[in-house]
C-alpha cells in the first residue's frame, strides 16, 4: 500500500515533459465530454472558407539556411522556429538518448550567457525559449513581443550554433534522464509504446528508444560530435511568424546566421520498415496488474503519400476524439474503459497507426476483439453519409483553431515543410479534407490499418490473459524489458529473506516532505517491539493531497500479521484492513487507482514465506547488510493491490548527503519493481538509516530532519 502514496504523488506533482513528433493537423484525442442530448439538432454548417494566411516570403542564405517568412499584423508577437536534420534517427549505435539530451543542454548555457542567465533573460521580457528533438529533426522554438525580437534572434543563434554543453549540466541532465527512464518502467502506457515501436519497426533507427545502458555511455564529447555534425545551415529550416515584415526579417537573419558554416552530413542508410503478413500479439507480462493497455497499429507510408488526407479523416472516425467508434463503443455502449483512441504519426520516413485502450484484465480478449473489428470494418465497408459528413465538418471546423496564434501558424509550416509536404499544404489543408469522399477514406484505412496483419502489443498480468489471447491471435510472452520469458516464469518464486529477526531494535523516524526544494508536509515513522512481536506505526502529511496513518503488525520471525491503514485522499476516504494467517492474505478497503477511489477486496491469496508488506519495507531497510555493489531482492506483498511482487535494492554507488541533521555519507540505492521505483540515501555507518528517498520523475524527496 506503500506504493499508493507513491503513484498517487507522481501523478500529482509535475514530471519531466518527453517532447514528441508532431503529427498532422488532425484533432488530438481528449477526454470525455459531455454528450449532446438527442433533442437537440446542431445547426447547419456554414459554407468553407479559404484558411487566410498572407503571401509566404521564402528566401535563403548562402549557407544554404532555409527561411519561411508568414507575415501577420494580427497580434505584436513573433514566433520562431530552427530546425535541424538531428533528431533521433541520427542518434549512434548504442548511444540512444544523444538527441535528446543535446535538445535539453542548448538552453542550458549558450554563448557568454549561463543557463539561468538564458533563463533569466527570456522571462524578463515575458517569452519562451525551448529546445526538443522528435524522430527526425532537432528544433529550437522562441515566441516574444516584436520589441524583443533582437534578444530572441540572439538567444535562438547562441543556443543553436554555439551551445557550452557545461559538465554539470550534462550531469544533471544525465540524472534527471536515468530518473525519467526508471519511472517509465513502472507505467503501463510507457512500457507499451517502448516495445510497440521495438516490434513494428524492428532494427530501423524509428524503433531506438534510449534505456540506462545507452544513458550512462553517453559523454560530453558525444554530445558536442553530435551537435558539430547534426546542426549544420544546409540541413536547417527558419520558419518566422508574426508581426514582422520582410525587410526586418532578412536584416535579423542575415545578421545572425549567415557566419553559420557547414554543408550537412551524411544521412544514415535508408532502411524499409518491416511489413507484416499476419496479426501477432506481443504480451507485457506485468504480474498484478488489474488493467491492460492495448495497443493495435501498423506501418503506414510516407507523409508525402497522396492518401494522408484520407487517412486523417479515417482517424478521426475511429478514434480521434469523444464521438469517435472507439470511444463510443468501448465505453458508453460496453463500458469497458474510460477510453479508447486512435492516433496516426507522420515521420519523414514510414509513419505509423495505431489504436488503444486501457481496460479491466477480465474484458481484455473482449475488448481486443471489438478493437479489431472496429479497425477492420474501417477498411471493409464504406462509412456512413451522416457520419462521415459529421466527422469531415468536425476536422475541417477545427483546424482554424490551430492556426490562431503566431507560435502555432510557425509549428504547422515549420511541420509541413520539414515533412517535404507541397508548399501550400497549411493553406489547403480544408479544401483537400472538405474534397474527400467516403470511398477514399475506405481505400486508406484498408490500405493503412491492415487489422489482419496488424502488431498488437498488451501489457497486463500474463498469467490471467495468456491463454484467453491465444484463441485471438499467436502469443509471445516478454517481461517488461521487452525479453522473451517462459510460461513457467510468470509465478512469483519465493525469495527468502536476507535479514536476521534478531538484528531488530525499535527506531523512530522524522522526515521533511520536500517539492522542488518546498517544504510540502512531512511523515514520521516508529518501529516498536510489542508483546507479539514487532508494530509499525508510520503518519503522513502532504499538504491537501493526503493524509494517512499506517500500522503493521509482524511476529519476531518476521511473518506479516495485520496491515490496517486509514486517512484522506485528496478529500476521499483511504481505507484498508489486511489480514495475514496460514500463509494467506485476506483485505478489504477502498484506495486510489488509475480511475479514481477502487474498492479493494481479495481473499486467500498465497503469500510464500519470507514476504513483507510493502508498507513495512522502508522500515525494514536499515537491517539488511549493506556495501558497495550489494543488491538486496525482497518478496513483497502489495497489500493495496492484494499482489505479490518482486523488489529489487541495488546499491550504485557512495556519496555525502546534506542534511538538516548533518552531512552524512550514504549509499545511494535504486529500487524497482511495484508501481513507484525510485531512489533511497541509506546511512553507510552502521545503524544503516534512511537519510532521504523520493520517487523517480518527480520534483519529491522525503528528507530526514532527525
Amino acid at each position: 500500500m506503500r506504493a499508493v502514496l507513491m503513484t498517487l504523488l507522481a501523478a500529482a506533482v509535475p514530471t519531466i515533459a518527453v517532447a514528441q513528433q508532431p503529427t498532422r493537423p488532425s484533432p488530438q484525442p481528449t477526454r470525455p465530454a459531455p454528450q449532446q442530448s438527442p433533442r437537440q439538432q446542431p445547426p447547419a454548417p456554414l459554407p468553407l472558407t479559404e484558411a487566410q494566411f498572407p503571401p509566404f516570403v521564402e528566401f535563403e542564405l548562402e549557407n544554404g539556411l532555409r527561411v519561411v517568412l508568414v507575415p501577420s499584423a494580427k497580434q505584436p508577437v513573433l514566433s520562431m522556429q530552427l530546425s535541424v536534420l538531428g533528431g533521433t534517427l541520427y542518434d549512434p549505435p548504442g548511444k540512444s538518448g544523444v538527441a535528446d539530451m543535446v535538445a535539453g543542454l542548448l538552453t542550458k548555457g549558450a554563448g557568454n550567457r549561463s543557463a539561468d542567465q538564458i533563463a533569466e533573460s527570456i522571462e524578463r521580457v515575458g517569452g519562451s525559449l525551448s529546445a526538443s528533438a522528435g524522430p527526425d529533426v532537432l528544433s529550437i522554438s522562441a515566441s516574444v513581443l516584436l520589441d524583443d525580437r533582437e534578444l530572441a534572434f540572439e538567444l535562438m543563434a547562441d543556443a543553436l550554433l554555439r551551445p557550452n554543453f557545461p559538465a554539470e549540466e550534462v550531469e544533471l541532465l544525465r540524472t534527471q534522464t536515468l530518473s525519467a527512464l526508471a519511472l517509465a518502467k513502472s507505467q503501463p502506457e510507457a512500457i507499451a509504446g517502448r516495445i510497440f515501436a521495438k516490434a513494428l519497426y524492428g532494427d530501423h533507427p524509428y524503433a531506438r528508444r534510449a534505456d540506462e545502458a545507452s544513458v550512462r555511455a553517453i559523454t560530453r564529447d558525444d554530445l558536442v560530435l553530435f551537435h558539430t555534425t547534426r546542426a549544420r545551415p544546409a540541413q536547417g529550416l527558419l520558419v518566422l511568424a508574426g508581426a514582422i515584415d520582410s525587410v526586418e526579417a532578412h536584416r535579423l537573419v542575415a545578421r545572425h546566421f549567415t557566419a553559420w558554416t557547414g554543408r550537412g552530413a551524411t544521412p544514415p542508410p535508408a532502411r524499409p520498415a518491416p511489413q507484416r503478413m499476419r496479426s501477432e500479439i506481443i504480451l507485457v507480462h506485468r504480474p498484478g496488474s488489474v488493467q491492460s493497455n492495448i495497443v493495435v497499429g501498423n506501418t503506414t507510408w510516407l507523409p508525402t503519400d497522396l492518401r494522408g488526407h484520407a487517412m486523417d479523416l479515417a482517424n478521426q472516425i475511429l478514434g480521434g476524439a469523444s464521438d469517435s467508434r472507439l470511444f463510443t463503443i468501448l465505453r458508453e455502449e460496453k463500458g469497458w474503459t474510460y477510453g479508447a483512441y486512435s492516433d496516426v504519426t507522420e515521420v519523414r520516413g514510414v509513419g505509423s497507426f495505431t489504436a488503444t485502450a486501457e481496460v479491466r484484465t477480465d474484458v481484455t480478449d473482449s475488448a481486443l476483439v471489438e478493437l479489431l473489428r472496429q479497425v477492420r470494418r474501417m477498411g471493409s465497408e464504406p462509412v456512413p453519409t451522416a457520419e462521415f459528413e459529421r466527422q469531415q465538418q468536425t476536422l475541417t471546423g477545427r483546424f482554424p483553431l490551430q492556426i490562431e496564434t503566431a507560435q502555432q501558424v510557425a509549428g504547422q509550416v515549420a511541420r509541413a515543410r520539414l515533412l517535404g509536404l507541397p508548399n501550400d499544404y497549411v493553406q489547403t489543408y480544408r479544401q483537400r479534407l472538405a474534397a474527400l469522399t467516403p470511398q477514399q477514406v475506405q481505400s486508406a484505412s484498408r490500405a493503412g490499418m491492415r487489422a489482419d496483419a496488424a502488431l498488437i502489443v498488451i501489457v497486463g498480468d500474463g498469467l490471467a490473459l495468456r491463454d484467453r489471447l491465444s484463441a485471438i491471435a499467436p502469443v509471445t510472452l516478454v517481461d517488461v524489458e521487452g525479453e522473451p520469458i517462459a510460461a513457467e516464469t510468470m509465478e512469483v518464486k519465493p525469495i527468502p529473506l536476507a535479514l536476521d529477526p534478531a538484528q531488530l531494535r525499535p527506531s523512530s523516524d522524522s522526515f521533511a516532505v520536500m517539492v522542488q526544494g518546498q517544504n510540502f508536509g512531512y511523515q514520521t515513522t516508529a518501529l516498536e517491539q510489542s508483546a507479539t512481536g514487532w508494530t509499525f506505526r508510520e503518519r503522513s502529511v502532504l499538504g491537501p493531497i493526503l493524509q494517512q496513518q499506517t500500522t503493521v503488525e509482524f511476529s519476531n520471525a518476521i511473518t506479516m500479521l495485520r496491515t490496517e491503514q486509514s486517512g484522506k485522499v485528496q478529500g476521499n476516504d483511504l481505507r484498508i484492513v489486511v489480514q495475514y494467517a496460514d500463509g494467506k492474505a485476506s483485505g478489504e478497503g477502498v484506495t486510489p487507482g488509475q480511475a479514481g477511489m477502487q474498492p479493494v477486496n481479495y481473499k486467500d491469496v498465497a503469500v510464500p514465506q519470507g514476504t513483507v508488506d510493502d508498507n513495512v519495507v522502508a522500515a525494514l531497510l536499515p537491517f539488511f547488510t549493506w556495501a558497495e555493489g550489494a543488491t538486496i531482492e525482497l518478496s513483497v506483498f502489495a497489500s493495496g493491490r492484494g499482489v505479490v511482487e518482486r523488489r529489487s535494492f541495488r546499491v550504485e554507488g557512495v556519496e555525502v548527503v546534506n542534511l538538516p541533521i548533518g552531512a552524512v555519507a550514504a549509499f545511494r540505492v535504486s529500487y524497482a519493481g511495484g508501481e513507484a521505483p525510485g531512489t533511497y540515501w541509506i546511512e553507510q555507518a552502521a545503524p544503516h538509516r534512511v537519510l532521504k528517498f523520493g520517487p523517480a520523475g518527480v520534483p519529491l524527496e522525503f528528507v530526514r530532519v532527525r
